[in-house]
Formats: structure tokens, sequence, C-alpha cells
């Protein structure tokens, strides 16, 4: 496949790769803190493709050095529509620093994973260097760092709190979510003649009036106003209660227009577009992509994220689980936008093709795995629904959580002659599998899901994320109860005894979460080391714009109750947190037995350092049997009574510290 293309078969990157496609001038320009990808899963190239298919010519800059003399900057002249703006794939400090704010010696969007390429808050940087180049040019931004940061955010690594995005960048126009609706309807309006300037009235995207501007009527929408940038930074609770409204009319079909003062300028968000149809996202797979890196990274290594899905398969869009700490939904939207299955089984075809693939399909997936065609029974119900997620703190009644659609697309991907398995790598949402959780499906279909993805679609682990054990912490997370954990477990096991298999199951966990005490990470390590778990996927919570928990985190209080919340703040309450994850370590073991110790929390110590705890054992009271801790019981079997104090529902509570 390599030797069949040609330099020109990319989007230009260059002044010499625009004169080889016999242009003069470009329509649109985009800047990326990616290298590029030609790929359907990298956003810089899905947008660069789209505009070419409108006829406009298009070039694309990839990460821009910003140390020099700015010359990635000024190179391909100025565009005749806008300069497109993205800081890449993810929002570009958590590409460039870890949860504790530290350098990461990776940047996975760049050639051999190579640091130094991505500046902070990439978008705000590229965009004023553009503005000041280029000030008669319309800049419009977008992509994920420019979506989450589209109103008033906290930013957890500046540690205070940000104006729109639009303020700091100077930027013209935001498109947040996904931006190829918007974008095609921008173009058409510039190809129609209406000057960049007057184009504000554009479903999903977002500008800033100055004061002498009068407000663009809309007689199909409603407004709503929050409150302003100025009073967010004096009012915690104000800003709390904003993200409220912010997050529920993110998700409705039919949202009110927002409107936030920053300054003598106001900030308008026009409500978003309905879920993109089949047709929409199918064509976004269509386009004629070379589905690899430029060529002018071939002598600098690999691209660690384009290396992980480079033989796997997206299958839609979006995810209704609406957790606390992820963004997807805010991003991505709640309702679900699958492709069709040809489409789906056009891109396998294409994949299996490819020179250099060996018949496995790394993933066959999405923002939650086990989503694909799932829908609305009733589309004028969803189409008044507020809630940010369709499965918290229960299933809805009216949502179709058939796995059918896709057992079967997973089978007719396997049946390509070229492919020999095909893996589901994405994260499954387990409790979507278990019957006592998910009352709308049948029993019988959700086995037939669980067992299709054990036998042919697993390679030794199933990775799964019941994020934490803690009742009141998964309440606050939109996360299903742990015993819905221990439910699915049951039927992994059955499933792996049935079928000779030897399958191990991987739960991913989060520490200091808002709402998570010490007590509530020391329950987590006993309850899955009583169920033979030794914890590798663990991670502690980074705040990141636009989700519940940051905003409980920065603010205190919880946006939907304005009730307060304690959260671990400090890095010493949150490598406490953490340690627990680490039981078995030496190093930890120690403080481990003090804290339990000054927790009153013995039952505990004796199901993590039983060694540590003969003493106890020894001199511990006798009486009362449901004032006794019988740890060698399996924790499923233990009384009601023992569960209450095993998991210590008398919460230890402390003060929360100020942010």
């Amino acid at each position: 496949m390599k030797n069949e293309l040609q330099l020109s078969d990319w989007l230009p990157t260059t002044n010499k790769e625009v004169k080889i496609r016999g242009w003069e001038a470009l329509d649109v320009i985009l800047f990326s803190g990616d290298a590029y990808v030609d790929h359907p899963t990298f956003g810089p190239a899905v947008i660069g493709r789209m505009l070419e298919s409108f006829g406009l010519r298009v070039a694309i800059v990839p990460q821009p050095n910003v140390n020099d003399n700015l010359q990635d900057f000024v190179k391909l002249g100025a565009p005749k529509m806008f300069f497109g703006v993205t800081g890449g794939c993810m929002d570009p400090m958590i590409s460039n620093y870890n949860a504790n704010k530290k350098r990461r010696d990776k940047d996975a969007y760049t050639p051999n994973g190579d640091i130094g390429f991505r500046p902070d808050y990439a978008t705000t940087v590229y965009t004023n260097i553009l503005k000041e180049k280029w000030p008669n040019t319309p800049v419009l931004i977008g992509g994920i760092e420019a979506s989450l940061r589209r109103v008033t955010h906290y930013d957890f690594w500046s540690d205070k709190l940000m104006p729109s995005i639009l303020e700091t960048s100077k930027a013209d126009m935001l498109v947040y979510g996904m931006g190829e609706q918007p974008l095609r309807e921008v173009v058409r309006l510039l190809e129609k003649g209406v000057p960049f300037n007057s184009i504000n009235t554009v479903l999903q995207t977002a500008v800033l009036l100055n004061k002498d501007e009068k407000i663009p009527k809309n007689s199909n929408w409603e407004d709503i106003e929050i409150s302003s940038h100025e009073v967010c930074l004096k009012d915690k609770k104000k800003y709390a209660s904003n993200f409220k409204v912010i997050e529920q009319e993110s998700n409705k079909l039919a949202a009110r227009r927002i409107f936030q003062k920053i300054g003598d300028k106001t900030l308008m968000i026009n409500p978003p577009y309905p879920t993109m149809t089949e047709a929409e996202i199918d064509a976004s797979f269509d386009y004629p992509y070379t589905r690899l890196p430029h060529p002018k990274y071939n002598k600098r290594g690999p691209i660690p994220a384009f290396e992980m899905i480079k033989f796997s398969i997206n299958i839609h869009r979006g995810c209704f689980g609406g957790c606390s700490f992820c963004t997807i939904s805010a991003h991505q939207g709640k309702f679900i936008a699958s492709r069709s299955q040809e489409s789906i089984l056009k891109e396998v075809d294409t994949v299996a093709n490819m020179p250099d693939f060996k018949g496995y399909l790394s993933d066959i997936g999405g923002p939650s795995a086990n989503m694909y065609q799932m829908k609305g029974k009733v589309q004028s119900i969803c189409d008044k629904c507020i809630s940010p997620s369709c499965i918290s703190p229960v299933i809805c009644s009216n949502l179709d959580t058939s796995h059918k659609p896709l057992t079967e697309l997973y089978q007719a991907v396997d049946n390509h002659p070229k492919v020999k398995k095909s893996f589901i790598g994405s994260g499954i949402r387990h409790d979507m599998l278990v019957p006592e959780f998910n009352k709308n499906a049948d029993p019988k279909e959700l086995d037939a899901y669980t067992e299709e993805v054990m036998t042919k679609h697993v390679s030794g682990r199933l990775k799964v994320a019941p994020e934490h054990t803690s009742d009141p912490v998964l309440k606050l997370m939109r996360k299903p109860s742990f015993k819905y954990f221990h439910k699915f477990k049951e039927r992994f096991d059955k499933i792996n005894i049935k079928k000779g298999l030897k399958l191990q199951l991987i739960p991913y966990f989060i520490s200091n979460h808002p709402a998570c005490e010490v007590e509530d990470m020391a329950n987590l390590a006993a309850e899955t080391k009583d169920m033979g778990f030794q914890l590798e996927q663990v991670q502690g919570f980074t705040p990141t714009p636009m989700t519940v928990a940051t905003v409980i985190y920065y603010s205190g209080y919880h946006p939907y109750t304005l009730k307060k919340v304690n959260t671990p703040i400090t890095k010493k309450e949150k490598d406490e947190q953490h340690r627990f994850f680490f039981w078995y370590k030496d190093e930890n073991k120690a403080w481990i037995k003090k804290t339990l110790n000054k927790l009153g929390r013995e039952d505990l110590l004796s199901v993590l350092l039983p060694e540590k705890t003969e003493k106890w054992r020894k001199n511990k009271p006798t009486g009362d049997a449901k004032n006794t801790f019988n740890d060698a019981v399996p924790f499923n079997q233990r009384t009601a009574e023992d569960k209450v104090r095993f998991n210590g529902k008398k919460r230890h509570k402390k003060k929360r510290r100020s942010s």
C-alpha cells in the first residue's frame, strides 16, 4: 500500500506539497497539536477530508514550532476562508502532564513518543500567534481542548478559574463537540457570501460578542443566562450552579442558547445539533484516507497512538454513561451515533487488505464498546429528557439495551476471510451485562454477548471499570453499586469454567475522587483482595474541564444539589488514598497498619495484613458475635452485620480543606 501512494495522497503540509497539487492559494489551513495521521480516528484528518470533499483547498500544519521564528505560522500564507485550530485528540495538558502535574516522558501523538512538540494550552498558543501574524483572517477553534473550555472552567494545572477559551485565545468562533455538522454549515454560509463575522447563529458554535454588538435573534431558540465569569470568581457556589445548566443543555435535543458575561463581552453558546444520522457518520469514515502517518515522519519513528489503532475499527460515537469524572459525553454527546454494519464491514475489508495486516483486528469498539445501536425506544421521550445519564442511577426503561446487533456485527466481522481474530480493546460496560441491573434486556441475550466476547474477542484478559467499591462514591460517580461487579464476576467465572478458558478479569479503579475518604480506599483494598485481586489498572483522579467531579473538586459543591462534598485536595491526601491500591508492597505495610489502627479499623487490617494483626487477634474482645469480624469468611458469604462493619457505614468525617 505504501508503495502505491503518492505524496499528494495526503493533505499538503508544506508549500512544496501545495504546489504538487497545482494550487496557488488555500481556502482553509488547519493547525494541530498532533502529528498528522490521515486516519478516521484522528479528528484533524476527518475535518480536513470533509472540507476537501466540499471542493475546498485544504492544508494542515501539524505540531507547528512555537519556539523559533514562528515560520510554521506564515509559510503557507493566509487562507481565503479561515484558519482552523485544535490542540489535538487529547487535551494538551493531559498529553503533557500526569495526575501529579509532573511532565510525561512520552507523547502518544508524536513520532517516537517524543515530548516537546506540543505546547501547554496549545489551542490558545497557536491562535494567539495566528491573530498576531494574520489579524484580518478569522480563526475557528475546535477539538476537545476548545470544546471543554467553552465557558468559565477550572484549570487544574494553573489552579485557577479561567474564562472561556474564546477570551484567552482571541479566536473568532468556537465549534464544540464533533465538528462535521457545524463546519458544513459555516462553509455553506461563507460560500454564499456571508462575512465570517456575521456568522453567529450556527448550531453547536460559540462566539464572544463585544458590548456594542446586538444579540442575534432566533425565534426557534429559548435563551438562558448563567452567572458571569466575574461572579464565578467570587462565588464558588454560583460557579457550581452554572455547570448544571451547561450539562443539561448540552444533552438536550431541544436545548436553550446560553449566555455568559465576561467583562464587557457576552459569550453566546448556540444549541447543539441533533445526533448524527447513520448516513452522516458513515460519510465521515468514507473519505479517501491513506490511513497512515504523513511520510514526513518515516525517519522519526512510529507514532504510538497510531500503532495502537492501526488495525482497529470505531463503530460508534457518544456515550450515555454520563460518568462524573469523564468528558466523553460532554464532547461527543450522550446519544449514540452508530455506523451501519455495511460501513463497518467496508472498513474491515480495507484494513484486511493492508499489506502488513496479519489477520488480527485490535479493537471493534467505541467510547464504550457495548453501546452500539442503542437508543430510546420512543424518541419523543428522549427529546424531552434532561438526564445526563441513561443508566444512572438505574437504566432508563425507554433505553433499548439489546446487545444482539453488536453480537451479529462481531460475527459478520469474523466471517471476513482475512480476519483471524477481532479483539475488543475498548472498555466494556460490565453492569449492562448483569440482568439484575439491566432489567430491560433478555438475560439470554446478555449471556450470549458475554460468552461471544470471552470466547472469541479477548486475549487472556478482560478489562472492565467498576471504578470503586463504595456506594456513596459510586453514586456520585454515576456508576452502579459494586454488588453488580460481584454479579458480573460470577457470570464471568461461570463461563470461564464452562468453556475451559483461563481468562483474567482486570478491574479499573480510581482513588481520591470527590466524596472518597481514606476509609473508602481501605475498604476498596480489602474487598478487592478478598475477591482475589492484586490491583494493577489504577489511577488517581485528574480534574479536567467540563465534568461534575472537577466542579466539585474546585468549588466543594455538587452542582445538582449545591450541597458540600468533601474532596481530597492536598498531595498528602491524594498519596495516602492511592497507597491503599498497593497494600501488598512492603514499603506501605507499616503505614497501612498505623492508619487503620488510628481509624479503629482493625477488621480491615486483618484482611489486608493478617500477619500484622496477630497481637490484635489474641487480645480482640469477645462478646456479642455481631461486634466481631470473621475475616476467614469470603466477603459474599459474610453476615449483613459484618458487611456493614466492613463497608464502614459510619464514615470517618473530615472537614473539607479549602482549595
